[in-house]
């Protein structure tokens, strides 16, 4: 005869709630079938339960987010058309008031339990998961690599001169999640089979720490894309690209996408600033390609030159060389365009700038990193 002692029962009694726990969750969570409609053309039927960011990855639409959908970077926002419920405190802070007016929300924070509507950039419904195998790996400067990565499969890429792929850097060291990180394309749209990254070493940053000390040339890589919606517009204005550091990648997509395509009805100038001369990159190759096309102005400038540089060209920070010139040198009787790509920092200095000569702030484009 078997006696039920007390910490048996308590054992029983705890084996069975978490049996009625997982037999409830499973009925709870059991949402079904559920329906996607994207852009009020495109809908999904998909399993229900998961977050939207995942569910639609797994119907192979990818939605920006430099997380990887741990609700910390404020990347993967769609406007939501349905009832999904009120705001969550994850989300709230990378919301503007216009944005929560709108009903934005981020794809990663928000659950398919029943029937969604949302609208999310045209641009998205073709963006793919590529296989790629890193090519080349260069240094361009001392804090930052050109990485140059053949793509396999699929085994071409469509996308425009200004555009951001993500790339998935895996798990190592202490890192025990596969992580994703955007990068602007450096190289030209023409150039399909592959793509080429600059990536700066952030102290502490877990893809470019990655990339700077454990990345070998041979191995083989996921990204995803493309996505954004920095691209040159259209039109016959004068163009005024701005960048510093790593966003000289997306600067350069255009230039050379424009030189390739014998864009002849406007002007172009392009103001790169660093601090000293070993900051400095790619400079023999725009000052080459300023002596062949006449529509190109190459302007790079140094804030704070060493004593040994030797350096006889614009001095001062980009902020005030751009300002001089735009005073100066640059026919404002011609509509103007600003392409900006950097920090917040930079670009919103260079944005001041632009708008005091006579840049309308809806004129101006820009890339800002995080």
């Amino acid at each position: 005869m078997h006696v039920l002692t007390a910490p048996l029962i308590i054992a029983l009694v705890s084996s069975l709630l978490a049996s009625v726990i997982v037999i409830l969750d499973s009925i709870v969570n059991n949402y079904g079938d559920v329906k996607i409609t994207i852009n009020r053309k495109k809908t999904l039927t998909v399993k229900g339960g998961a977050p939207l960011l995942f569910t639609l990855a797994s119907q192979q639409i990818y939605i920006p987010s430099a997380c990887g959908g741990r609700g910390s970077c404020g990347v993967c926002k769609v406007k939501v058309l349905s009832d999904v419920g009120p705001y969550l405190p994850t989300e709230t802070p990378y919301m503007t008031k216009e944005q929560i007016r709108e009903n934005i929300r981020l794809s990663c924070q928000i659950k398919v339990k029943k029937d969604i509507e949302i609208e999310i950039p045209e641009e998205l419904l073709f963006a793919k998961k590529f296989k790629a195998i890193v090519k080349k790996i260069r240094n361009v400067t001392y804090d930052i690599k050109e990485l140059t990565l053949k793509l396999i499969d699929p085994p071409s890429i469509d996308f425009k001169a200004g555009q951001y792929i993500q790339l998935s850097i895996p798990p190592y060291e202490k890192i025990t999640q596969t992580t994703q990180r955007a990068y602007s394309i450096s190289s030209v749209p023409s150039q399909k089979d592959r793509i080429e990254l600059l990536i700066r070493l952030v102290p502490g940053g877990i893809a470019t720490t990655y990339v700077h000390k454990y990345m070998k040339e041979g191995e083989q890589v996921e990204i995803t894309g493309p996505f954004g919606e920095f691209y040159v517009r259209d039109t016959d204005a004068t163009m005024i690209c701005v960048a510093g550091g790593s966003g000289m990648a997306p600067i350069k997509s255009i230039i050379f996408d424009l030189y390739e395509k014998n864009i002849n009805n406007r002007e172009i100038w392009y103001f790169f600033g660093a601090k000293s001369l070993k900051d400095l990159f790619y400079v023999e190759i725009f000052e080459d390609l300023e002596g062949k096309w006449d529509k190109f102005h190459f302007v790079p400038a140094l804030s704070n030159p060493a004593p040994d540089d030797q350096w006889n060209k614009d001095v001062g920070l980009i902020t005030e060389v751009l300002d001089k010139y735009m005073k100066d040198k640059i026919d404002k009787s011609r509509p103007l365009e600003g392409y900006l790509c950097g920090s917040p920092g930079m670009i919103n200095a260079c944005v001041d700038v632009m708008k005091k000569n006579n840049i309308p702030e809806g004129k101006i484009y820009y890339d800002k990193f995080a």
